[in-house]
């Protein structure tokens, strides 16, 4: 498992895996989902990935074993470990979309992850609103000061940014909606730095339009006013979902 915010804390440089073990998942995983190993495929031999990951064999299988926890690969008998088709990936896995992040740009796979985060996240606002209290908005209200403050450190104003959603996520009591966090964070990512790949592109506008919608978020929250936090969520999906996908998404 990755923590919450780590896609995020990434743009300042790849972190350095804590283990064997997770250094391995992640060259493997990140190998499957950006395509060096197809769907399909059978991994090389395990004495092949010893001697490239230089790992045991115990730490091999361990974390061929969390893949396919994830959906990734499945292991067959006299055949080896083969890489699992798309449909069986567990794509609400923080570290799958993690992966994600790094793999060609798939306008249709975006799509799909603010339709997820629509139908997710404004049913977890509505309900965040009832079940609020003064502690959370005033956790809110800190996050969002950390995002002004934030200058050009994308990756403390995406971090700021990210708990306010995850506090939204929290407030809704609904361990299932918590869920959406992941999706959050990946789009989140994607709108802070895939507009700085585009001609054009100005990500300081879409930072400074993010801060005043998260603000109007944070007011609906304070207010305690279910229609305004859901009107308030969809603008700042809105914003975000123009920044990765254009205005004719």
């Amino acid at each position: 498992m990755i923590e919450a915010g780590s896609l995020i804390r990434s743009l300042s440089g790849r972190p350095a895996a804590r283990n064997f073990h997770t250094f391995v998942i992640n060259e493997i995983g990140h190998g499957i989902v950006t395509g060096k190993f197809a769907i399909g495929s059978v991994l090389p031999s395990d004495a092949a990935m010893m001697e490239t990951y230089g790992v045991s064999r115990t730490v091999l299988r361990e974390a061929l074993k969390t893949l396919e926890s994830k959906g990734l690969v499945e292991a067959r008998p006299k055949v080896g470990t083969r890489v699992s088709p798309r449909a069986r990936w567990n794509f609400f896995d923080p570290q799958v979309l993690f992966w994600h992040y790094e793999a060609k740009p798939d306008p249709h796979f975006y799509r799909s992850l603010f339709e997820v985060r629509e139908a997710l996240e404004l049913q977890a606002g509505e309900l965040a609103v009832r079940h609020r209290t003064a502690e959370h908005v005033r956790i809110m209200k800190y996050w969002h000061h950390q995002m002004d403050a934030s200058g050009e450190n994308l990756e403390q104003f995406g971090l700021a940014c990210l708990e306010i959603h995850h506090t939204i996520a929290e407030c809704s009591q609904n361990v299932l909606l918590r869920s959406v966090t992941g999706i959050v964070e990946l789009t989140l990512t994607l709108a802070l730095t895939r507009p700085l790949q585009a001609e054009n592109a100005d990500g300081a506008n879409y930072r400074y339009r993010s801060l005043l919608a998260r603000e109007e978020l944070v007011r609906a929250m304070e207010q305690g006013s279910g229609p305004d936090c859901v009107a308030a969520l969809a603008a700042c999906l809105q914003l975000d979902k123009v920044a990765v996908l254009g205005t004719g998404n």
